[in-house]
């Protein structure tokens, strides 16, 4: 008796070259509907799963392979009694499950979907066979993934059979394929029914990209995984064009990198260190932005990674050839400099494209027995949204300043103070725990080039020693959110000292 195949595919990437070699190992097929025709349209030998069962396909296609005929097929076990039993029914066993389900993600990413659609996109015989198949791995192969079918096929052609190992590493993925679909439409049905945006059960779940050498410090494991969805204009969209394999902090950097220059829609670099931007700023062209935010804090630039949001030209990729940086992350590379870059063998460079990702989704993070779940802060402040509340009043290029330095401060760890000038960062105070300390730091970094700054603070206030500081210094202008109890005494301040100072209504804690 031959085996027997039972191909039921909506991606039919590789069908008609995978179904070829199976006939010619000898396997029957059994197909049905759009699959079958695209087999027989290609000259395949095809049997339906309605001459399989004796009952046709109906409820438009909803039910014809929920039969006996399949399943006993599929989930007997290679014994004596499960053989008789087979024998006794007139049922054939069925060797090889091929299947992959309806598109519901596809279906549901379009724009104007509706729940009937959604509906219909929800596939019921293709999630039955294939975790029947992966549950009887020791006697069925199932394959959900069509980048599998070469190697299916060599193995076949080799021993004649697919063996055991394959077996069960073809059921392991078969379940996370089923498992990793009814998340995706629990998840789009949360959405209606639920009127809070986090859901009572909350799923997560990637496909793995990478192994990486290790965690944040030599003794932890990690490895680097993408989440369902478009990856364009994200970190795990893009390429690397040469360099050292990325490591954790790599990967955590030029995250930061990517998210600080995308606040600007002038050419823009930063400089992470430690996810913190040490260096960043905007400018009329990328090479000004480049040697701006490096010469802002060339100290810890070595060794960083680098932002920024225009292709590389020439002329940048000249000047950063002459410090040792980690990696670096931009839209694409011209030519030249690529061929400039590339004599830094190690260096890391990654291509993102033209895109922003649209929308970053949530933030998690871990804690002892769960996690906790937030929106990305995806805050922007227009220049119609700030309260001026001193008695001194900004120009349009000192608002365009102060809002330079808010984006910025948005994304320093908390306590957090940036100073900036000319739209580059003269001084960073990152992770400190008072803001005090964190604003006689970015100006200590900052000298000489404070008079006539400006300083950004990522939540108020709480006393009005930081305005003191920052006005002995030469700071003329603040921007803060606003909101302390102490408001009055701080404004009072700044008003002693004739400083603007704006409010923002909103605070960016990162901690």
């Amino acid at each position: 008796m031959s085996k027997r195949a039972l191909i039921s595919v909506s991606d039919k990437r590789g069908l008609t070259e995978f179904a070829r070699g199976l006939r010619k190992m000898g396997y029957t097929i059994v197909s049905t509907g759009g699959t079958a025709s695209a087999l027989s349209n290609a000259g395949i030998s095809v049997t339906k799963v309605s001459e399989v069962t004796g009952f046709p396909e109906i409820l438009e296609g909803r039910v014809k392979t929920l039969h006996p005929n399949i399943h006993a097929g599929i989930l007997a076990k290679d014994t004596r009694e499960h053989k008789q039993q087979l024998a006794t029914l007139g049922v054939e066993p069925i060797d090889l499950v091929v299947v992959n389900l309806y598109p519901f993600r596809e279906t549901v990413a379009k724009p104007g979907v509706t729940l009937e659609d959604a509906i219909e996109n929800i596939d019921i015989g293709g999630p039955s066979m294939v975790r029947a198949a992966a549950k009887n791995y020791t006697r069925v192969a199932v394959v959900v993934n069509p980048d599998k079918y070469a190697e299916i096929l060599a193995q076949l052609e080799k021993t004649g059979e697919i063996d055991a190992d394959m077996r069960f590493k073809l059921a392991l993925e078969a379940f996370t394929h089923t498992a990793a679909y009814d998340m995706a439409i629990s998840r789009y049905l949360a959405k209606i029914t639920d009127q809070d945006q986090f859901p009572q059960t909350w799923f997560m779940n990637g496909e793995k990209i990478q192994d990486l050498r290790y965690g944040e410090n030599p003794h932890q494991k990690a490895a680097f995984y993408k989440s369902n969805g478009n990856s364009e204009g994200a970190l795990t969209g893009a390429k690397q064009l040469q360099g050292k394999e990325l490591s954790y902090n790599n990967l955590v950097d030029l995250q930061a990198a990517w998210s600080v220059v995308n606040e600007f829609s002038d050419p823009a670099t930063a400089v992470i260190k430690h996810t913190n931007p040490c260096g960043t700023a905007v400018a009329e062209n990328l090479w000004t932005a480049y040697t701006r935010a490096y010469a802002a804090d060339s100290i810890s630039a070595f060794g960083g990674i680098i932002g920024l949001n225009r292709p590389v030209d020439e002329k940048t990729a000249t000047e950063m050839s002459k410090t040792f940086l980690e990696a670096v992350i931009a839209p694409a590379y011209s030519p030249e400099a690529l061929a400039i870059l590339s004599a830094k063998k190690n260096l890391r460079l990654l291509s993102i494209g033209g895109k922003i990702s649209p929308k970053k989704g949530y933030w998690l993070e871990p804690v002892s027995g769960g996690f906790l779940v937030q929106e990305w802060d995806d805050a922007r402040i227009t220049e119609n949204e700030l309260q001026i509340v001193t008695q001194k009043k900004p120009s349009a290029a000192m608002i365009e300043e102060l809002l330079f330095a808010w984006r910025v401060v948005k994304h320093v760890k908390s306590n957090a103070i940036v100073i900036s000038k000319n739209k580059t960062t003269l001084g960073v105070g990152a992770g400190q725990m008072n803001r005090v300390g964190a604003a006689r730091i970015a100006l200590e970094q900052a000298g000489d080039e404070a008079r006539g700054a400006v300083l950004a603070s990522d939540a108020f206030f709480p006393f009005s020693d930081t305005i003191e500081i920052a006005a002995q210094r030469g700071i003329k202008a603040l921007i803060q959110p606003g909101g302390s109890i102490r408001d009055e005494d701080t404004l009072k301040k700044a008003d002693e000292y004739g400083l603007i100072m704006v409010y923002t209504g909103i605070r960016h804690f990162r901690h």
